[in-house]
């Protein structure tokens, strides 16, 4: 980094923007302007970040860094082993300003609130202008979500979808969405047989290159002492590799993806699931292309519409709508905790030691991937905090930290509306509760798990089941309001007053044998 040279403006690039094509890089003149970039160590540390989600992030950077030099752009870049490295973005970014001056920093917006106070202050303090671009890679900006929101009594995710199929023209004929349906939910809900997973294409795996290896070795050696493991990494880190993996995708598991994506395998890692949510989030794909290409799948009769409109729903519905929940929301939304849950995590949520069988194989695959599908996060390891009562921060902060596809915007929403009912019911309509009879129902694992679905109390009673019903007596008063919880309170009221305190005397048998994470 010269002390000596002057630019006119400092285009910067976060971890998770590597676009080229994004609107910072619009106006962007090789003569006159420079990239920069920075690998600091609060960004691996705010939260106690895992082992592959901070190999995935380095990598990533690296590797779009190499592309920009490949243009011979002018560029600034702290590595994390530099010797005059700096720990934090703010000081990172605070040094290179004092040494260069340019006239004006240009960015695409962050997706994550800390970071944008973070460079707006620095900015502030430095007295240079910023510019804050869209980030067009989004179907949906902000203002156009808060305009969808305008005059609602409710958010929902069904109406938002609807209305971005519609604009978009997706899976649409005219107005009417095609075959005249908006789902296929209840097509989509099929459990997996052995013959089945036997034929699993496997999906894109990636052998790291010398930038990766190279990322591997620091990520060894600084962060040792971290969760999970880098001995199965093999992400796409490129845009090209990226595509790779989209293409495979649709040509091998797409089919199949819709009936099965809710089902879960012991010790199956990726099953029908696309393997694409980190490229989509780094910005290594653009959300247009994934569902376009889904899409043409249908129409070509590669894949069912039950399947297509299921993946797509997940990108131009879901991604979309957290997104949007995330940005008019914040900051506020990180404190909120409408069912008052306090205590802390689980220690075996960082090792994956614990009996249940289903909760140790999504707690040991994510700790050895940086990697779980949808339902086995909001049906297992999620379902067992928010049934157990932990505080939905230090939820968010695991969530945050163990997942290589895991950016802010995307997560918080993910866990402490949707997963953890902390925000009353802004995001979803009711809790996501279920018993061990559904993870029965949606894999094998209860058949080799020392604990019965079937049973609430007892030696041997399964702790979701236990702590299901508990959490219904706990929370029956709160939950009669919501309409959709009915039925399951419906049950409650039959059970006897003996049945209650012997629910919740081994709901608290549960609770007092965890031991709590000291970090």
């Amino acid at each position: 980094m010269s002390d000596k040279v002057s630019y006119r403006n400092l285009i910067v690039v976060l971890g998770d923007q590597l676009n080229i094509n994004a609107a910072a890089f619009d106006e962007f003149d090789p003569l006159h302007d420079a990239v920069w970039m920075a690998e600091v160590e609060e960004e691996s540390t705010h939260v106690w970040s895992s082992q592959s989600r901070i190999a995935m992030f380095l990598s990533a950077m690296r590797h779009f860094a190499e592309s920009i030099q490949a243009q011979k752009w002018k560029l600034i870049y702290q590595k994390l082993d530099d010797v005059s490295s700096l720990p934090s973005l703010a000081e990172c970014l605070t040094k290179t300003l004092q040494a260069c001056r340019p006239q004006k920093i240009i960015m695409t917006a962050p997706g994550d609130w800390r970071v944008l106070r973070a460079i707006q202050g620095v900015a502030r303090q430095e007295s240079i202008q910023l510019e804050i671009q869209p980030d067009r890679h989004f179907y949906c900006s902000v203002r156009e979500f808060k305009q969808h929101m305008t005059g609602r009594k409710s958010l929902r995710l069904e109406y938002f979808y609807r209305e971005m199929r519609r604009r978009h023209g997706v899976l649409m004929n005219d107005e009417e969405p095609l075959a005249g349906r908006w789902n296929f939910d209840s097509e989509n809900r099929r459990a997996l047989s052995a013959s089945t997973v036997a034929g699993i294409p496997t999906p894109s795996q990636f052998e790291p290159d010398e930038i990766t290896r190279e990322v591997l070795r620091l990520v060894a050696s600084r962060f040792a002492t971290h969760p999970g493991s880098i001995k199965n990494f093999a992400w796409p880190v490129t845009r090209e590799q990226a595509l790779d993996a989209l293409r495979k995708f649709i040509d091998e598991r797409l089919a199949n993806f819709g009936p099965y994506q809710d089902a879960m395998w012991p010790d199956k890692v990726w099953l029908f699931h696309s393997h694409l949510s980190a490229s989509l989030n780094l910005k290594l794909l653009d959300p247009r292309e994934v569902v376009g290409a889904a899409e043409q799948a249908y129409r070509c009769g590669k894949a069912s519409l039950a399947s297509v409109e299921g993946f797509i729903r997940q990108i131009l519905g879901w991604r979309e709508y957290v997104r949007g929940i995330y940005w008019t929301q914040m900051p506020d939304y990180l404190d909120r905790n409408e069912l008052e849950a306090c205590l802390p995590l689980p220690t075996f949520y960082w090792t994956g030691e614990t009996e249940m069988t289903c909760l140790r194989d999504a707690l040991k695959q994510t700790l050895n991937y940086g990697y779980a599908h949808h339902i086995q996060r909001l049906m297992i390891t999620s379902l067992y905090t928010l049934l157990l009562g932990i505080d939905p921060r230090a939820v968010h902060a695991w969530y945050l930290s163990v997942y290589v596809d895991a950016v802010e915007w995307a997560e918080l929403p993910n866990t402490l509306g949707m997963s953890q009912f902390a925000d009353g019911g802004l995001m979803a309509s009711k809790p996501y509760i279920a018993s061990g009879q559904y993870i029965n129902r949606m894999s094998p694992y209860c058949k080799t798990c020392p604990y019965d679905p079937k049973r609430r109390t007892g030696d041997n009673a399964c702790p979701m089941t236990v702590l299901y019903w508990d959490f219904l007596l706990r929370h029956e008063s709160k939950l009669s309001q919501n309409q959709r919880m009915i039925m399951q309170l419906r049950n409650v009221k039959r059970l006897s007053e003996t049945e209650r305190v012997d629910i919740r005397a081994a709901a608290e048998s549960i609770r007092r044998r965890l031991t709590p994470m000291t970090q």
